[in-house]
């Protein structure tokens, strides 16, 4: 099971080696009791979200330099 209820760390602007540590904690507390099938699932979809957004950036750009 993911824990989807607990809280994203709060990370400084400098991003330093805590934050890291922060987040390798948080994403371990979320995912401890999860079972293989549900981590690959969670990696899964959170890929195809950031491709979709990395697919909208690139179409933004080249339309951007396509119509002056």
């Amino acid at each position: 099971m993911i824990h989807y209820d607990i809280q994203k760390p709060v990370l400084s602007p400098q991003f330093t080696l805590d934050d890291i540590h922060k987040i390798r904690e948080w994403d371990y507390e979320r995912l401890k009791d999860a079972t293989v099938e549900e981590q690959l699932g969670l990696i899964h979809r959170e890929a195809a979200e950031a491709w979709a957004r990395f697919d909208a950036y690139r179409a933004q750009q080249y339309a951007l330099k396509s119509h002056p």
